[in-house]
């Protein structure tokens, strides 16, 4: 694995704060949103993607109002949970993510945005992590 794949793939080392993941998730509101249950918009955002409320904890390709790419799909198949560690690291690589979680060098994610500096990518899962 080439290493800056590895590097990509690792958890950070360090503590995401979620304030600087909600300045982070303006990168993100082109394709995502923030809506709670109750319909109130706490990020309005694209709608390309997932809503993201509660992701962190919940299992992977479990939004039932999205349709998910197949690679996507499979590893929600296999039982996997997003946590701020994966979640994290599937947005530094996508499609990196997938491959390496899979097993599968042909894995691909309808994502095509990566956040790949890491403390950005660590800040915005302690961000999501707040919304349960």
């Amino acid at each position: 694995m080439p290493a800056l794949t590895a590097a990509a793939l690792s958890a950070p080392a360090f503590a995401g704060d979620p304030a600087a993941g909600e300045e982070a998730f303006k990168k993100c509101k082109a394709c995502h949103s923030i809506i709670a249950p109750d319909g109130t918009e706490i990020q309005k955002g694209g709608r390309t993607g997932p809503n993201l409320y509660g992701v962190v904890g919940r299992p992977v390709a479990s939004d039932p109002d999205y349709a998910y790419g197949a690679s996507v799909a499979a590893l929600g198949a296999t039982g996997a949970v997003w946590d701020e560690a994966s979640i994290a690291s599937y947005v530094a690589d996508p499609t990196g993510y997938l491959k390496t979680a899979l097993a599968d060098d042909a894995a691909k994610s309808k994502m095509s945005f990566k956040l790949t500096d890491a403390e950005d990518a660590a800040n915005l899962a302690a961000y999501l992590a707040t919304f349960k």
